[in-house]
């Protein structure tokens, strides 16, 4: 989790208290920190870009990528450094890289943008790698970190761009990804790295030139009624291709793919089948273009039916310094993707597309469905049984006509520096799974 998520959401959560006056559920955090007006600072002379984070709770360390180096602070005091190691571009690495038009110390340098949990003691770790992405294992083992040398291709799995957003989650051992997988960053894809692989289909229809923010994973399958299987959530942002303006519009979005997606037989061969995505609706106090979302966090129940994305949103256009956090509730988002309306391009003109709801059949099993007890009955265990009618509606109609709206009708809002500001600092609570006080920068 991202120290922003980490400070927006409380933040976020106070203020819906006060605004909204939501159920007294919210109004206990789950883990206070008393203040203390102090600043907890860690930082290495000659070493910078410290953006990647991963909190070991069980190791009793945080974990920090930064510019060729990754370290493990002290989860009780950050400015205490237990370990470190270093992972430098080559010299042949950083040339090839100069010679594509890059700079060479602000381009062509390995920044760690990708760090997960493999098992106990072994984290996986990706880094630019002067734009040609890498990936290794890293173990923490007696107070050491150490890179294992097993070095493998990371295209997909992290960005080549250093300064690219992006996401990516570690479900079992099976790495999420959600980036471009291309030098000049014009391919966007949504990658699972496993035995079988898949990915979105290279289509301004599946991504239109996005930002990727976050990525979690909701197991839908517990204890579900319809055999439904578990989800990957993404939030981005992207070109609209629902509106018509002369000019690009930005539009937030969720996405989400299922878990045991196998991609199709003939149509969608490695390629997503369950790609679904809807606008995300939050309206900021005064008219304006549609906000973007900047960040998110799962703030999960026992009962995943339950839990909440919480979205930090800021103006399209800049002319506005009110931030907002909405709620959405992974219910609403999952009526609207299972049984929500698609929308569907129509020619209006020589060369102009309008997309607009879809009014025809829909093919059964229903596209972009997980496997669930209705294609089960149809005798459809996997999705490479899926008929090539269902798999052809879904790839050219992956977008939902409804736009998920917040709960309680609306958005918190507040000033700039309300949710987070780019030189607030000190300590702060944590309503998630970790928490972090530690000073917060927003780029």
């Amino acid at each position: 989790m991202s120290l922003l998520s980490a400070l927006s959401i409380v933040c976020g959560l106070m203020l819906h208290v006060s605004v909204n006056a939501l159920d007294t559920q919210y109004c206990v955090p789950r883990k206070t920190i008393p203040y203390q007006n102090e600043l907890k600072l860690f930082r290495e002379e000659g070493i910078f870009n410290y953006s990647t984070m991963l909190m070991r709770d069980d190791l009793g360390v945080l974990l920090l990528g930064a510019r060729e180096a990754v370290y493990a602070l002290d989860i009780n005091n950050i400015s205490v450094r237990k370990a470190a190691v270093y992972w430098r571009v080559t010299e042949e690495k950083q040339r090839e890289c100069t010679y594509k038009g890059k700079h060479a110390e602000v381009d062509c340098r390995n920044y760690i943008r990708t760090l997960h949990r493999v098992n106990d003691t072994t984290m996986y770790v990706c880094g630019t790698n002067a734009f040609s992405p890498t990936c290794d294992y890293m173990t923490f083992v007696k107070g050491q970190l150490r890179l294992e040398g097993k070095q493998e291709e990371g295209k997909g799995k992290c960005p080549f761009d250093p300064f690219q957003r992006y996401s990516s989650l570690m479900v079992g051992n099976d790495l999420y990804s959600a980036t471009s997988i291309n030098f000049l960053g014009s391919e966007p894809v949504v990658l699972r790295s496993s035995d079988l692989a898949l990915r979105t289909e290279f289509k301004s229809s599946w991504l239109s030139e996005p930002n990727f923010v976050y990525m979690d994973f909701v197991g839908e399958s517990f204890n579900s009624l319809d055999g439904d299987d578990d989800k990957v959530y993404m939030f981005f942002s992207e070109n609209a291709m629902e509106y018509d303006f002369s000019s690009k519009v930005t539009v937030s979005r969720v996405a989400r793919v299922c878990k045991g997606d196998m991609g199709g037989q003939r149509t969608l061969q490695r390629k997503w089948t369950s790609f679904l995505k809807a606008r995300l609706d939050c309206s900021l106090p005064e008219p304006s273009l549609p906000p973007i979302v900047q960040d998110v966090f799962l703030l999960k129940n026992e009962n995943w039916k339950e839990s909440v994305f919480y979205a930090v949103f800021t103006p399209q256009s800049g002319l506005s310094e009110v931030s907002a956090v909405c709620a959405y509730s992974v219910s609403s988002i999952r009526d609207i993707f299972n049984e929500g309306k698609f929308k569907t391009p129509v020619a209006v003109e020589t060369s102009h597309v309008k997309w607009v709801m879809y009014t025809g059949e829909v093919p059964v099993p229903r596209p972009g469905a997980c496997i669930n007890s209705v294609a089960r009955k149809m005798g459809m265990n996997r999705s490479l049984d899926l008929p090539d009618k269902t798999l052809q509606f879904i790839r050219d109609r992956p977008l939902m006509d409804e736009a998920v709206q917040p709960q309680t009708g609306g958005a918190a809002a507040g000033e700039e520096g309300s949710f987070a500001d780019s030189d607030r600092s000190g300590q702060c609570v944590g309503a998630g799974p970790t928490e972090i006080c530690s000073h917060v920068h927003w780029h």
